[in-house]
């Protein structure tokens, strides 16, 4: 083959293209990203259909080499499993409108929205109102949920139901199969006079007609092109357009066919098989995070690899037998990191780990490790969780992190450095889903296993469902309506993390804004409140505040003084043997 005629520029119908699909003349790499459904977006494309807008190009790849493909786009089967040609023809840029389009006219599901049907239906009596008018699509194409009164039962349906009923919307699909049937049923119409061929409504019919008919869409056929250059040109042409992540990228870049001189190798099947054989709510750490995890592993254990570091620059080079180089090892490490944090510190979620370098860092430790020290590694999260410094901020961190580790692996010595904590900084900490100091005072929460003071053998974090929101069901221990209420002569903010405590969601709805003193006493009658009152770092005065039936006008700014010093007290017991020094960085009145 010459070698300028590796690409070829072609077209065909719409309605060929999509026919053509569904008689399996193309296929879908499964390197390819999933594709994002999106209502509005269809409309517009459509839209654009209608004004004999350009859509950009397809990019087909045509080859002798069978690569792993999806069976399936929006519903519709595109490929068997014991598809066998001569030549096939990949879909390398453009699956989106494919499916968008295959969906919009034919119908099918859409993944996560269950129930909704896709197919499009159109408007007759929508005009255009300028030129460069691009608004009214929203009323021009429509789906069946936009169009179905549901019996009258759904008001804002009402007049296109009626328009519906008189053939004024109609679904694109029978434009393109039984127009005519649908021309002479205006033309015989009971609700309006539409005998008239130049009638606007009878128009609008032939236009889309036309449309359907005569849009033509642009390909680029590629020929002679190697699976290692489909992956390069995959790659160029995402990040010049709507960029892939980098995950996707490697996953494009690492993918290789199955053959029978080599076994296939992708990418987000090894990680999605390793999710599906584990039962940890840490398997749900993204797609980056492995990748990150990875390169780490592949830098520190292959010679020369050519990954320095974490950063999408470096993670663009590593290489497939890189990866199947460290696989094994790979999973038992991640698998050992992930039980640490669930069954060592009592951690039940990723959204509390104070940083996500931990996974790398960790990870790396257990690597071809079979001596782990469990006691130096929680010393090590916990000295980096609380100290002042964030000393997790960037790459470089990591790989000196990565250093201190390796040399207690080796050795079995190590020596902290200088660990200073403020109490203002614990005083004044608030919840922040993502902020540090909060994801690391909540995880000393988390570790001590707090019990539900209404339902003592309850451990809260098993039974709220703190890991399926955003923000967990914490508890202001002094509510804030009752201190806004009853300020006294408290100065500290009652959102601070240290007013904070796991309960189980039924037993925070039923304090609601009681008075501390109360709902204490309706939980003190069983015996074992006072223990599970500590499986939360609570100073005991409040309970002792409780049976006395009085506290001090200053009880909040108290109980928070006094919370900070149990916080401090439990990250010694954590980090036995660490010197720890508490400084106070509060302004004396």
């Amino acid at each position: 083959m010459n070698f300028t005629d590796r690409i070829r520029p072609t077209d065909k119908g719409i309605t060929t293209y999509l026919d053509e699909l569904e008689n399996l003349d193309y296929q879908i790499p499964t390197f390819q990203r999933d594709v994002v459904w999106e209502k509005e977006n269809v409309k517009k494309l459509w839209d654009s259909i209608y004004k004999f807008y350009p859509l950009g190009s397809i990019l087909v790849w045509k080859t002798d080499i069978k690569l792993q493909n999806h069976r399936k786009i929006g519903g519709h089967k595109i490929s068997e499993g014991t598809f066998s040609r001569s030549e096939y023809q990949y879909i390398l840029d453009g699956q989106q409108r494919t499916t968008s389009l295959l969906t919009s006219l034919y119908g099918g599901s859409i993944e996560g929205q269950a129930g909704f049907d896709p197919s499009l239906y159109i408007d007759l009596t929508i005009e255009d109102e300028t030129d460069t008018d691009d608004d009214s699509y929203k009323k021009r194409f429509l789906y069946w949920d936009e169009i179905n009164d549901k019996e009258g039962n759904f008001k804002r349906n009402t007049g296109r139901q009626n328009k519906f009923n008189a053939g004024l919307i109609v679904k694109l699909l029978s434009i393109k199969n039984d127009f005519g049937s649908m021309e002479r049923s205006l033309v015989e119409s009971t609700y309006n006079d539409y005998k008239e061929y130049d009638h606007p409504i009878r128009e609008q019919l032939r236009r889309l007609k036309q449309v359907l008919d005569n849009y033509r869409l642009s390909f680029i056929e590629l020929k002679g092109i190697k699976v290692s250059e489909v992956c390069q040109i995959f790659e160029r042409i995402n990040q010049a357009g709507k960029p892939l992540d980098i995950f996707d990228i490697v996953v494009a870049k690492t993918f290789r066919p199955e053959s029978s001189e080599e076994q296939g190798f992708y990418l987000r099947e090894y990680i999605s098989g390793f999710r599906k054989l584990n039962n940890s709510n840490f398997l749900q750490i993204s797609d980056f995070d492995y990748l990150q995890i990875i390169a780490i592993l592949i830098r520190e254990n292959i010679e020369k690899s050519g990954v320095w570091n974490i950063t999408p620059r470096y993670l663009n080079d590593i290489k497939t037998e890189q990866i199947e180089q460290i696989w094994g090892p790979a999973k038992k490490a991640i698998n050992k990191t992930f039980d640490f944090f669930e069954n060592t510190l009592n951690i039940k979620g990723p959204q509390l780990i104070p940083y996500r370098y931990f996974y790398l860092t960790i990870a790396a430790y257990f690597f071809n490790n079979d001596n782990p020290d469990y006691s130096f590694l929680k010393k090590y999260f916990w000295f980096h969780s609380f100290h002042n410094d964030d000393l997790l901020s960037n790459t470089g961190d990591v790989n000196s992190h990565i250093e201190f580790l390796d040399s207690q692996k080796t050795t079995g010595e190590y020596t902290f450095p200088r660990f200073l904590i403020d109490k203002e900084t614990l005083r004044n900490s608030s919840y922040s889903s993502k902020g540090r100091l909060s994801r690391a005072i909540l995880s000393l929460y988390a570790s001590k296993q707090p019990k539900d003071w209404k339902y003592i053998d309850r451990n809260v974090i098993v039974d709220n469902f703190f890991f399926s929101t955003d923000k967990p069901n914490l508890h202001h221990i002094f509510p804030t309506n009752y201190i806004s209420q009853n300020p006294g002569s408290n100065e500290l903010n009652n959102n601070s993390l240290m007013n904070i405590a796991y309960l189980t969601q039924i037993t925070n709805l039923e304090i609601s804004d009681k008075n501390p003193l109360n709902y204490i006493q309706d939980y003190d009658s069983n015996p074992e409140f006072e223990t599970a009152i500590e499986t939360h770092v609570l100073p005991i005065e409040l309970l002792q505040w409780s049976r006395l039936e009085s506290m001090p006008s200053d009880a909040l700014d108290q109980f928070i003084e006094k919370r900070v010093d149990l916080v401090i007290e439990e990250l010694k017991k954590n980090m036995g043997g660490v010197n720890i020094e508490v400084i106070d960085t509060k302004q004396k009145s």
